[in-house]
C-alpha cells in the first residue's frame, strides 16, 4: 500500500478509507497484513480522486458510480447510460406558473426526439425547471428553438460516445461519464461563450 500511495500521491489513510467504502477493489493478498496492488488499482484510485477533488462528488455518489463499474450485469455498451445518473445531482422540485407548461413542452420534446424512456432521468427534471424559469421571465421564444438546442446537445453527446471507443474497457467508459457530465459541461459552456462573443463581435462590425 505504501507503493500505491507513493505512485499516486494519495495518503495511506485515504486509501484505506476508500477500500472500506468499496471505492477501490482489494489487493491480491500476500501475507496477513500485506497485499499487492497493480496498475488497475492506480487507475481506479486516480479516477476516484478526480471525482472527489475536481468533480466535487460525495463519497456516496462515487460509490454509486463504482457499483455500476463493477457490476458484471451492466454491459459495456450500456454502462454510459446506466452510470450517468450516479453523477447527476438530483433536481430541486419545480413550481411556479410556468412549471406545468414547461413539463408539457419537455414531454413533447422527448417524444419528438425518441427519448421517451428518459422521462424519469434527473436531467429531464432539471430541463423542466430551467425552461419554467425562462418562461416566467417572458422568454417564450426559447420554445421555438428547443429542437435546435436538442440537436446541438445530441451532436456533443455523439462526440462523447465516439470518445468512449472500446466498450470492453469499463474503466474507460466511466471516465467518459465523467467527461460528459462534469468536465464536459464546463467545456461546452466555455466554447458556447466564445461563440457568443464571436457572433456578437460580428454583429457589431457587420
Amino acid at each position: 500500500m505504501a507503493d500505491l500511495s507513493a505512485g499516486t500521491g494519495v495518503p495511506v489513510p485515504t486509501i484505506k478509507y476508500y477500500l472500506r467504502e468499496g471505492l477501490l477493489p482489494p489487493g491480491r493478498p500476500l501475507a496477513r497484513n500485506q497485499a499487492e496492488y497493480g496498475p488497475a488499482h492506480v487507475r481506479r484510485l486516480k479516477l476516484v480522486r478526480a471525482l472527489a477533488d475536481y468533480g466535487g462528488l460525495s463519497i456516496a455518489a462515487i460509490a454509486g458510480l463504482v457499483r455500476h463499474l463493477d457490476d458484471p450485469g451492466v454491459a459495456g455498451g450500456t454502462l454510459l447510460a446506466e452510470a450517468q445518473p450516479a453523477v447527476t445531482p438530483p433536481p430541486e422540485p419545480g413550481g411556479g406558473a410556468g412549471a406545468g407548461r414547461a413539463r408539457r413542452h419537455v414531454a413533447d420534446l422527448l417524444a419528438r426526439k425518441g427519448w421517451d424512456r428518459l422521462a424519469a432521468h434527473p436531467s429531464a427534471a432539471t430541463l423542466t425547471g430551467v425552461l419554467a424559469s425562462l418562461l416566467e421571465l417572458g422568454l417564450d421564444d426559447v420554445l421555438d428553438r428547443m429542437d435546435d438546442y436538442a440537436a446541438a446537445a445530441e451532436a456533443a453527446a455523439a462526440t462523447d460516445v465516439r470518445i468512449l471507443g472500446d466498450v470492453s474497457d469499463r474503466e474507460r467508459a466511466v471516465e467518459v461519464v465523467v467527461l460528459g457530465t462534469l468536465l464536459g459541461d464546463t467545456l461546452i459552456a466555455a466554447l458556447r461563450r466564445l461563440a457568443q462573443a464571436h457572433l456578437a463581435g460580428e454583429a457589431c462590425t457587420g
